[in-house]
């Protein structure tokens, strides 16, 4: 069987992806509007401008981890990626190197982290699960003896003043999911490399027998998701203005929570990337809202708990429903 006859069969079907993705852009306007009623500050630019900054981080995380998961892998380190990203990029930033350096540098990090777990999953026979969780708490043990448990200041303010800034009247953390966004769509749904995803999701095997390097995809799978929390620890660095190893605690949740909203299927072959986007924002909608109603965050909790419980459900009845 060639490779060309599996990337047909086991690419995604396009109809079926916008169609879920115009729903969820219905879902995400819907409680936009029903907070402009609910509430007498939804529609503030401040409040807008808030709740783009708010997705945007969680936005990307989830792109790099719909990668993983459409491998029907997972990658639980991306929240401690993200923190220890701050600390790295704070301490160079400390220590004298440009600010184009440090970048470089802590997204290099980022590909050695992913390479790290790619490494453990395919050479070492570990389960990803295992391997991220292990990297999920040493990258905050790690980021806590270098700070010795405080935190770095960063003092050069053109690098701060970037994620408060806007561009054309839009946040520029907004601006960044647009940047990660296109290429994104372009590798995953327009390349044979994206395809090859999907493939080793969908049966590994299968895709191995017809020529696919599922190892070397495995790998691209994962410094794909390590990357985006790298680059997600540098925009957070931006933000606050500090590097600190326990930012970003339950990111990951949040990450993954996205995704599956998102339409990504945890049990691989299936996703996109604009469905992860819009399921970021659904969720910074939904918290945001839910703080100006004065709603208890514990009920946040719930209601993202539900949602994955749903749409998990419906994902397994349409996978039995397609045997």
């Amino acid at each position: 069987m060639s490779t060309d006859t599996t990337e047909t069969k086991v690419a995604p079907k396009r109809g079926m992806s916008i169609l879920f993705s115009l729903t969820l852009l219905g879902l995400l306007l819907f409680l936009w509007l029903l907070l402009g009623f609910a509430t007498n500050s939804f529609w503030s630019p401040n409040n807008i401008s808030n709740l783009l900054r708010q997705g945007s981080m969680t936005a990307i995380l989830a792109v790099g981890q719909t990668f993983v998961i459409i491998t029907a892998g997972i990658d639980l380190s991306v929240g401690a990626v993200v923190g220890f990203a701050s600390v790295i990029l704070a301490w160079l930033l400390a220590a004298g190197l440009p600010v184009w350096l440090a970048i470089i540098l802590t997204l290099l990090m980022g590909v050695a982290i992913g390479s790290f777990h790619a490494f453990g999953i395919v050479r070492m026979g570990l389960p990803a699960f295992i391997i991220t969780l292990a990297t999920l708490t040493s990258l905050r043990g790690i980021g806590l003896l270098i700070t010795n448990g405080s935190t770095i200041s960063i003092s050069n303010e053109a690098f701060t003043n970037f994620a408060r800034a806007d561009f054309l009247g839009v946040p520029s953390l907004f601006w960044m999911v647009i940047v990660v966004a296109v290429p994104a769509y372009i590798f995953l749904h327009l390349s044979r490399w994206g395809r090859y995803l999907f493939a080793v999701g969908s049966n590994s095997e299968a895709a191995r027998l017809s020529g696919v390097n599922v190892n070397r995809t495995i790998y691209m799978a994962y410094i794909l998701s390590s990357t985006c929390a790298a680059f997600v620890g540098i925009l957070l660095a931006s933000r606050i203005g500090i590097g600190n190893a326990t930012q970003a605690e339950g990111w990951e949740l949040q990450a993954i929570a996205s995704s599956v909203i998102g339409g990504t299927s945890l049990f691989g072959a299936v996703g996109s990337v604009q469905g992860p986007l819009l399921g970021a924002f659904i969720l910074a909608t939904i918290n945001n809202g839910a703080n100006l109603m004065n709603v208890n965050s514990f009920w946040q909790r719930i209601i993202t708990g539900a949602l994955i419980i749903l749409i998990v459900y419906f994902d397994q009845l349409r996978r039995r429903g397609s045997r």
